[in-house]
């Protein structure tokens, strides 16, 4: 007979040491080997020949198969175990004892699905599972969660948040700052009677009604100019003088420029094209320890908004007058921008070392625009000179800086810088870069700021010679790096605390234009019933700089004509693109490039589709070739010329000509090639060409008055007797603008 024996383990505490288990896997373990008699021999390999059975796995090899269980002749220790287990389970059961559970949880599933209790392998009643461990702490983690839940739905109360509203916001935004979902939005402007989309725009009426009505505190953000203000408004009293900021004015080729070079001693006139001032050009000089700051602005009639930013920006105002040439339109039209800004005016009479030169009759001229020179009892500073022999240069600059004291002229520089931005191009290597004039304030490397619509941080500060600075102080004319775009003319310059900020208040602007868009304009009556359709010439105009580009938009707008008009469909600065040429091509465009080249990939993609670049560099062509262009869609004028009349006696047939008219030719001449018209009773019944012209049965080619022939038309024998053929020549001749 085979004993059979069932291994029990024990997790827990053993109060009662077991010197016989040496196994490290079995220490804080009991395990108790019950003997079963069995009447049936074992075939399944348990017996080893060795030691008579084979031994557990749970232990060390090598060890005494002895020592491996305990004999069943001892009840006592049998009966001890079984009571303690039942005691321990029953306290588990109770308590739910958590030293025991996380024990338990070591040993792994696979061993617990296996673990045999004591009253399980004494009966042999394995059918009855308990419940697992996994489970039981699933059930509690679930209830734990429903206690949770229930605590945060007592504790849960609204959040009143505070809302930043701008000017112009849309859905999503209002329902993010909110920390609401933009479909409850949605439905609450839906139940408004107000239909919108998550993108759409709101009001800041609107949105401060819906903040309201969520629970929350609307905060009205302030407008980006009030911002802006602000700032300028917040000014120490720590006041120091700057330097004057002069803007030079005139008439073309005046001598503006040339007066300018030779304060400055540099050669700028060679550098423009045609010898014309077509951007706005800022340098600084320093004379007996006086830094002046000077503006030149451009003559021709194209650059009014130029000249007229020069004059607002401007301190004082320098009004160069050709002695040999007198008062012209733009002269008038500087002194009209200087006196709308208010600033004072001192004028240069220019080239009085020209024999014909007559400045007593500048003088006189002037004296019709109220300005009276001092030596004529009046108030405005004139100086007689000559950029070419440098003649009183110096008198000049003595009558600047005695205006200038008199102006008393001082700022803060310590506070936040601002500035006017004169000019903005875009450069190959350096990308878009801002010409400006420093009005307070000093501007810093690693300065954030705004400018118009764009923002940026200033990366890099370049003087008017070219030089890198880390700073600039008033009145100091620099080119900032690092703005995200190209910045408009014109705009101001505002440096501010942090990166944040400036992006904010950018696109606070941003959202206020659009907001304060007009509407999309519509046909009107007279448009919609008018027969007469005027032609188009798209233009893509792409320049260096954006004044030029500026100034080359007014000058076409104010080209008109009934039949034919330009339109602007694109006005950019920077290179020609590959973009501006697929363009040109789609709208069936003039491509202009002003002062600029196309790129490689361009001027390839140009070649390919046979789209010509039209290249320039002075201001007046740009203006000729368009007008040239337009002069081009203009229909011509046809002159119609009447040069004979016939008048049908008879109709005859003949064979190979057909239907032959017999007229006689009443005035003038017919040719077999005229245009001919046949009139019945008054009206144009048909209007062709002449086959041919027969003779005495012979083909002729004209006919004169008095004589008799046989006409015949092509595509047309409906003629009847005492129908007028009446010839005639149509003449066409090009129209220009």
């Amino acid at each position: 007979m085979e004993n059979k024996k069932t291994k029990l383990t024990i997790s827990g505490n053993a109060k009662k040491s077991f010197k016989d288990f040496n196994s490290p896997k079995n220490l804080g373990k009991k395990t108790v080997i019950i003997d079963k008699q069995s009447s049936k021999p074992s075939t399944k390999g348990n017996y080893n020949k060795s030691s008579g059975f084979k031994h557990s796995s749970n232990f060390k090899r090598g060890a005494q198969p002895k020592t491996n269980y305990i004999p069943k002749t001892s009840p006592a220790t049998s009966d001890f175990e079984r009571r303690k287990l039942a005691e321990q389970r029953a306290t588990k059961r109770l308590k739910g004892d958590q030293e025991n559970k996380d024990k338990k949880s070591k040993l792994g599933t696979k061993k617990r699905e296996l673990k045999l209790t004591v009253s399980r392998a004494l009966s042999d009643e394995i059918e009855t599972r308990e419940r697992s461990l996994a489970s039981v702490k699933r059930a509690r983690q679930k209830e734990l969660k429903n206690v949770n839940k229930n605590d945060d739905k007592e504790n849960l109360k609204p959040i009143k948040r505070d809302v930043n509203i701008p000017e112009a916001i849309t859905v999503r935004e209002l329902a993010n700052r909110m920390a609401e979902q933009s479909s409850n939005v949605i439905k609450y402007l839906f139940g408004m009677g107000v239909t919108v989309t998550i993108n759409q725009t709101l009001a800041a009426d609107t949105a401060e009604y819906l903040v309201k009505e969520f629970g929350h505190n609307p905060i009205r953000e302030a407008k980006a100019e009030e911002i802006i203000k602000k700032i300028k408004e917040s000014r120490s009293e720590n006041l120091i003088n700057r330097p004057p900021i002069i803007t030079v004015m005139g008439h073309v080729d005046h001598g503006k420029t040339s007066v300018l070079d030779v304060l400055r001693s540099a050669n700028v006139v060679s550098g423009e094209f045609g010898g014309i001032t077509q951007h706005i050009g800022a340098y600084q000089i320093e004379s007996n320890s006086n830094k002046l700051t000077f503006i030149d602005t451009p003559g021709h009639a194209a650059f009014t908004e130029m000249r007229a930013r020069g004059s607002k920006l401007t301190d004082i105002v320098v009004l160069v007058v050709a002695a040999d040439d007198g008062v012209k339109p733009q002269t008038v039209e500087s002194i009209k921008h200087a006196k709308a800004a208010s600033v004072p005016i001192v004028v240069a009479i220019n080239k009085c070392d020209l024999p014909e030169a007559d400045p007593q009759k500048i003088k006189n001229q002037l004296l019709e625009h109220e300005l009276i020179a001092e030596d004529l009892s009046g108030d405005t500073l004139m100086v007689e000179i000559s950029a070419k022999t440098k003649l009183n240069l110096d008198k000049l600059i003595d009558a600047i800086i005695l205006q200038a004291e008199i102006l008393d002229l001082k700022t803060d520089f310590e506070s936040k810088a601002t500035g006017v931005v004169l000019e903005s191009k875009i450069d190959v290597g350096r990308g878009p870069v801002a010409t400006i004039i420093v009005t307070s304030g000093t501007i810093k490397k690693g300065d954030f700021f705004v400018s118009g619509l764009r923002w940026g941080k200033v990366r890099a500060i370049i003087n008017d010679k070219g030089k890198m600075i880390n700073e600039a102080p008033p009145s100091s004319p620099v080119e900032i790096l690092g703005i995200n775009g190209a910045a408009k003319a014109g705009d101001d310059f505002i440096i501010l605390d942090n990166e944040k900020e400036a992006k904010m208040l950018s696109e606070n602007r941003a959202d206020e234009k659009k907001e304060g868009k007009s509407p999309l304009s519509f046909a009107t009556q007279e448009s919609a019933f008018s027969d007469k359709l005027s032609e188009e010439l798209n233009l893509i105009v792409k320049s260096d700089v954006h004044g030029s580009s500026e100034a080359i938009k007014n000058a076409i707008s104010n080209i008109k004509h009934d039949e034919v008009k330009p339109k602007i469909i694109l006005s950019d600065i920077g290179m020609v693109t590959e973009t501006d040429v697929s363009l040109a091509k789609a709208s069936n465009a003039v491509l202009i490039a002003f002062n600029v080249k196309p790129s490689k990939e361009a001027k390839k993609l140009a070649e390919n589709e046979n789209i010509k670049i039209s290249y320039f560099n002075i201001i007046y062509e740009v203006l000729d070739f368009i007008k040239q262009k337009m002069s081009g869609l203009l229909a011509p004028d046809v002159e119609e010329t009447i040069t004979g009349t016939a008048q049908i006696l008879e109709i005859f047939k003949v064979s190979g000509a057909g239907k032959v008219a017999g007229s006689k030719i009443t005035d003038g001449e017919i040719l077999s090639t005229s245009s001919v018209r046949i009139i019945r009773d008054g009206s144009v019944i048909f209007t062709g060409k002449i086959g041919s012209i027969f003779r005495e049965k012979n083909q002729v080619k004209q006919v004169n008055n008095g004589q008799e022939c046989g006409i015949t038309l092509k595509d047309y024998m409906d003629f009847q007797k005492n129908d007028t053929i009446e010839a005639f020549s149509v003449t066409s001749k090009e129209r220009t603008i």
